[in-house]
């Protein structure tokens, strides 16, 4: 998906370069920007980002057509996120939509920052950092941009990070519950029940507030987050180990789910196609 969005995005700027040959500049230096720009195209093509971040920084520099200036400067920045130079593609994207706000490629220079982002995430229980900036940049960008191309890549990214946060949250709670301190993990688990609800990790975090609540003596509370869990997922192993909490005769009578309550990954998938 990823990869043919880029391609079309390309191709526009392959094509458009050509089909402006006949507009008249006056190069700065006797530098002709287009050729320096069709010889960064040519080795972008190539592969050789490198070169190419080079010549299209070139034509940057001596085009007088605020258009081709444009393209030269965000193609030198898919160059460089070309070779994993990430900080340097973000800062040329900045300084991209600082200099040419009115540009064509605009939502793309926003597209590229995100994906940027999202691509700097490693391991969510050493470092949250990276992966609340992509959250915050893919949500810019699904806000401004919202019915695009690249809004559906971006979607399901999105998703991704939300079942990573949720992913953190419950592996901090489980250090809790480990610890028996029940106030924090009562507290994080509650963070994925109001804000990921729509994660894989909702029906344990459910399950794990009605074992810590039983523990407590909180029956009362117990249940409440049995008949949640029992409510929307009926079906999965949690909600059978929820209530065997509460009953250890309780035999489950498993429901089979209509087409109207289908996972919310499931609907993404079909939306995608």
């Amino acid at each position: 998906m990823l990869k043919k969005i880029f391609l079309i995005f390309i191709l526009v700027l392959s094509l458009n370069s050509c089909s402006k040959k006949d507009v008249a500049y006056e190069p700065k230096d006797r530098v002709n920007p287009y050729k320096l720009y069709q010889e960064g195209f040519e080795a972008f093509e190539k592969g050789d980002y490198f070169y190419a971040d080079k010549k299209f920084t070139e034509a940057e520099l001596n085009f007088e057509i605020v258009d081709f200036a444009a393209k030269s400067a965000i193609m030198s920045s898919y160059s460089l996120y070309g070779i994993n130079f990430y900080s340097d593609a973000l800062i040329n994207l900045e300084r991209y939509l600082k200099k040419y706000p009115t540009d064509n490629n605009v939502m793309y220079a926003h597209y590229l920052i995100a994906i940027i982002h999202y691509e700097q995430i490693q391991d969510e229980k050493r470092d949250l950092q990276p992966l609340l900036d992509a959250k915050k940049k893919i949500e810019f960008f699904l806000k401004k941009y919202p019915d695009t191309d690249y809004a559906i890549d971006l979607e399901f990214k999105q998703d991704l990070i939300q079942n990573q946060l949720a992913a953190k949250e419950l592996y901090v709670a489980k250090y809790y519950i480990s610890t028996q301190k029940w106030v924090p993990a009562i507290n994080r688990l509650k963070v994925i029940v109001n804000d990921y609800e729509k994660t894989v990790f909702i029906e344990e975090a459910l399950h794990r507030l009605v074992e810590i609540h039983y523990y407590l003596g909180l029956k009362e509370e117990s249940e409440k987050y049995a008949k949640i869990l029992g409510y929307n997922y009926n079906s999965s192993e949690w909600f059978e180990q929820a209530y065997k909490v509460l009953n250890k005769d309780y035999k489950i009578k498993k429901k089979v789910k209509s087409e109207d309550s289908d996972s919310f990954f499931k609907k993404i998938i079909n939306k995608i196609k």
